[in-house]
């Protein structure tokens, strides 16, 4: 009986196909470019630093823990696992939808009609077995199981499943995509606090130096070989260095602060080795192939498997264009009394159907839904390409940076070292009265500058290190 209904209904559903099809409304269909330069910079070495782990690649024992820490602890990250388990449950569902359901039902009741109308009438000379009449009222006693099975005949079902999928393994890539963020975002603001340490050493060392030039300024004032105006300037400028201390103070209470809410705990001091940063040497990054980012980067992995998602959606959308097949079917017992509910074959119930329903009239709302589905096909499809485009230009910017920065970082240190020693030539021809005050405290100013410049170099160098091991995709594995 089922294969028959099957039959009909297969038959049925064909002719109709052959109606709707010709009707279903055309879209532009739009496939993603994924083309990308051969190399960087002309390099055929495929060896990439994405492939190392995050632990191997940073050595700092204390920037590591943090890192730890935080993959463990950080709000944002374990939302994000929430999400995971929101899509992982889709997934569930959309499984759940092409299976057949089971209820089981069982229920009682009491029934009666009017005497006067024709059930009434009927049930009122209708006798259950010789001489006995219709129970009145009539009990009702029932219980059995129903099931309903939606046939996916044209795949409906199935890639809205196969969409879901898709969905959750691109809600995996968003938390490695957030992972790789989360790692780089510790190591740049450790990095910093490391700069801002130096930076305030340099400021206490210049303070000392300006200190003792000061009391130099008032012994020749007492000789009468300077003005008062030239030890008010001495001074002002010891004022004004000492104030950067305090700023310097308040920029690592911020830097440290912002690095234990990623860490997701309160305020504390951070343990790190602030003497090791200026020993720190960027390493030499392998950055491999440009098609490489279509594997490493999460974000482009993230976008591909949204793209195939919203081509699923599609096929979703075109589907409903076409009959949808259901089959019914129910078994159990039922009974005016309850003993009599286990009298087989008299109390048995069964029921079996099927049936095809297919848009005829008025499909506006289906043509607008698939329409719409195809849309946001091409916007991932746009979304896809731009997010392989980004992730080039981000690796390409930050090979560049730590290019240009070594050769700066190399002129620094230079020009740091020439105004260092100009602090004491300033101050010998200072004393011997061939050098005036101002040429003193411009010196020192310029040294301290170019010191601090040095410093931001160097942070600006293992920023761009931390930098493009995030644009390759590294540190989610």
């Amino acid at each position: 009986m089922l294969k028959r209904i099957v039959n009909i209904c297969m038959v049925v559903a064909g002719s109709t196909v052959l109606l709707s099809a010709c009707k279903t409304p055309s879209v532009v269909e739009r496939n993603a470019n994924t083309d990308v330069p051969v190399s960087f910079n002309g390099s055929q070495d495929t060896t990439n630093v994405a492939k190392v782990q995050w632990a191997d690649y940073f050595t700092d024992p204390h920037l590591n823990a943090l890192i730890d820490t935080a993959l463990k602890n950080n709000q944002e990250l374990n939302v994000i696992m929430q999400e995971i388990e929101i899509s992982r449950n889709e997934v569930r569902a959309r499984k759940g939808e092409y299976l057949p359901f089971v209820d089981i039902k069982a229920g009682a009741g009491v029934d009666k009609p009017g005497r006067y109308t024709s059930r009434g009438a009927s049930e009122a000379t209708t006798e259950i077995e010789p001489g006995r009449e219709m129970p009145d009222p009539l009990q009702d006693y029932m219980v059995g199981a129903f099931a309903t099975w939606e046939l996916d005949v044209w795949g409906k079902l199935h890639n809205a499943k196969r969409a879901a999928v898709a969905r959750y393994l691109s809600s995996v890539e968003g938390r490695n995509f957030m992972v790789t963020n989360l790692i780089a975002e510790i190591a740049n603001s450790y990095y910093e606090l490391l700069a801002l340490d130096n930076q305030l050493e340099i400021v206490k060392r210049n303070i000392e130096i300006q200190s003792n030039a000061l009391e130099i300024v008032k012994l020749q004032k007492q000789a009468a070989r300077v003005t008062e105006l030239a030890v008010r300037k001495f001074q002002a400028e010891v004022f004004h260095t000492k104030s950067l201390q305090y700023d310097i103070q308040q920029e690592i209470a911020i830097t440290e602060n912002k690095i234990n809410f990623l860490v997701g705990r309160y305020p504390q001091h951070v343990e790190r080795s602030p003497q090791a940063f200026s020993d720190l040497v960027p390493k030499a990054i392998r950055a491999g192939i440009p098609s490489q980012l279509l594997e490493n980067r999460p974000d482009v992995r993230q976008a591909e498997l949204e793209l195939e998602a919203a081509k699923l959606d599609v096929k979703v959308a075109k589907a409903r264009f076409y009959p949808s097949l259901g089959i019914s079917a129910g078994i159990g017992f039922q009974a005016f009394n309850p003993s009599y509910l286990i009298k087989t074959p008299e109390s048995l119930l069964y029921s079996l159907a099927g049936d095809l329903t297919a848009p005829l009239i008025n499909r506006n709302a289906i043509k607008a839904d698939y329409k719409s589905a195809n849309a946001k096909q091409i916007q991932a499809v746009f979304n896809y390409e731009k997010t392989i485009l980004n992730a080039y230009v981000e690796v390409s910017n930050q090979l560049a940076k730590i290019n240009n920065l070594e050769q700066s970082y190399d002129l620094k240190a230079k020009e740091v070292e020439a105004l260092t020693q100009s602090i004491d030539i300033s101050n010998n021809l200072f004393r011997s009265a061939r050098a005036d005050y101002m040429e003193v405290l411009l010196t020192q100013r310029d040294a301290l500058e170019s010191k601090f410049e040095l410093v931001e170099t160097k942070r600006a160098q293992m920023n761009a290190l931390v930098n493009v091991y995030q644009a390759l995709g590294g540190g989610w594995n």
